[in-house]
């Protein structure tokens, strides 16, 4: 029995998953579901019980002291309600973050939609990540996938034709389905040979792909400064490994040719009507930037410290270490943030503990796009 107490009459509700792991390359989904929390100050309502999807062993609960009183928080999937009022239209979002489950999937699935039929939601919007071949210059891939055929002529989206493994991003989609419940997975594509997490970027690129598909204006906050300054950090790094240099190269190159008759005057409008929706109330003109390749003014930090991004060799998918520049010798604060890295992964390809060798050179992944394959399938941002 699913009792909400202290949840008003929603309007108009939609609701947002997404969930740490396999699903989240560079923590992208994750982080784009946390920033509406932030911004709209969510209020949590349910907790899913963590003794039933998770084992502690795979993701542990942390320990801390709170007014000298140790407190331990226990990984589980949380439930907010945020109110977007945008002073033209408001509408509820209903937000759930988690972790993806260890265990008992169908009955995960069944609970979220317990809650989504209790509080009359009309649609839910699955985000996820996946790691790609995909140029950090370049404009996010943004996918919209369905299982439905009438929502997916409605909502301009691509009716998924997937078959192989899938996470709970796909699992859940297709239990709504079987509930009735419209469902919409978004799936941003991150760059594999920058895969370390935060990638705010992408983060920004579903946000502005969700705002079109839920008629909400989202407010950005500072990620619109934090994308420019991660690029310019990525390019920074790229400019000092000229190995990197050219395969970044090649892979503009592959997309510019790919996306070049897709350069039609519908994405133009769309772009524009972006910036005229963005363009009161935002900070000078860069505003609408959001999923540009350019180099605006930036910070320059985000290059170094622990949440870095960095570099993988092409050739070999390990991790390379960041080689020191000038600057950095004369700032006498140079960091090695090198270190072998996880390989690249497909939201097709299990991302746990488990990996696979000799995939197919070509193949359709879970969001609808078609891509090369590396060969190698490990872990991708799963805690």
């Amino acid at each position: 029995m699913i009792e909400l107490e202290g949840v008003p009459e929603l309007i108009d509700p939609v609701m947002i998953c997404a969930f740490e792991g396999w699903n989240d390359a560079g923590d992208a989904a994750s982080t784009a579901v946390g920033h509406l929390d932030r911004e709209w100050k969510g209020e949590v309502f349910a907790s899913l019980d963590a003794e039933d999807y998770y084992d502690f062993q795979v993701n542990r609960p942390t320990v801390a002291l709170e007014g000298g009183v140790r407190k331990i928080t226990w990984p589980t999937t949380r439930l907010s309600v945020v109110r977007a009022d945008t002073g033209e239209k408001s509408r509820d979002l209903v937000l759930v973050r988690g972790i993806e489950p260890s265990m008992r999937w169908r009955s995960f699935c069944n609970e979220i939609l317990g809650y989504a039929h209790e509080l009359g939601v009309e649609m839910v919007v699955i985000l996820g990540a996946l790691l790609g071949d995909t140029p950090h210059t370049r404009p996010v891939p943004v996918s919209g996938v369905t299982s439905d055929p009438d929502l997916a002529r409605s909502l301009d989206l691509e009716e998924t034709r997937y078959e192989g493994p899938t996470g709970i991003v796909g699992v859940l989609q297709e239990a709504c389905a079987h509930a009735g419940v419209p469902a919409v997975s978004l799936w941003a594509a991150v760059p594999h040979y920058v895969s370390q997490p935060p990638n705010p970027k992408a983060t920004l690129a579903l946000l502005n792909r969700l705002e079109d598909l839920i008629s909400v204006r989202i407010p950005l906050g500072e990620l619109t400064e934090d994308s420019r300054a991660w690029q310019l950090g990525v390019d920074q790094l790229a400019a000092e490994d000229s190995e990197v240099a050219e395969y970044v190269q090649s892979l503009e190159e592959a997309r510019d040719t790919a996306e070049l008759p897709e350069a039609s005057g519908e994405a133009i409008a769309r772009e524009f009507e972006r910036y005229l929706r963005r363009r009161d109330g935002q900070p000078g003109p860069g505003g609408h930037a959001t999923e540009s390749g350019g180099l605006a003014e930036g910070r320059e930090g985000g290059t170094g410290g622990p949440g870095a991004p960095y570099l993988r060799d092409p050739a070999t998918g390990h991790g390379r270490p960041r080689r020191p520049s000038p600057k950095d010798e004369v700032a006498n604060d140079t960091e090695d943030t090198g270190g072998a890295e996880e390989d690249a992964k497909d939201p097709d390809d299990a991302q746990g503990a488990q990996g696979s060798e000799g995939q197919d050179a070509s193949r359709r992944d879970e969001s609808g796009t078609e891509r090369g394959g590396d060969g190698d399938e490990g872990s991708g941002s799963g805690r």
